[in-house]
């Protein structure tokens, strides 16, 4: 019984902050990245099977950085896999989604 209230997450449902704006182009690529790699762990930027990653103030080149070499049981996405140009579009969404929340 302990372990089924520990799976999932808190929330679920309505979204606690406004909705990212997908009007620039950069943005809404990051996000296609984002679904495509990063939402099974950390849906909507909050903690899932990884930790909420939307309050974490890391500059860009940090995000980068833990994107390229994971992190604990992050796996590492290598440029193979995301390439530079896609993992720029993702750091854009992150900055977008983090931005959102702090506006709530």
């Amino acid at each position: 019984m302990l372990l089924l209230c520990y799976c999932g997450t808190a929330r679920r449902g309505e979204p606690v902050f406004a909705p990212v704006p997908l009007a620039d182009q950069e943005i809404a690529r990051g996000e296609v990245v984002y679904m495509n790699y990063c939402h099974k762990c950390h849906p909507g930027g909050e903690a899932g099977l990884g930790p909420a990653i939307n309050d974490k103030p890391l500059p860009g080149f940090m995000i980068k950085l833990q994107v390229r070499n994971g992190l604990g049981v992050m796996p590492a996405f290598k440029e193979e896999v995301i390439p530079d140009e896609e993992l720029d579009d993702m750091v854009a969404y992150l900055k977008a989604l983090r931005k959102a929340k702090e506006e709530e």
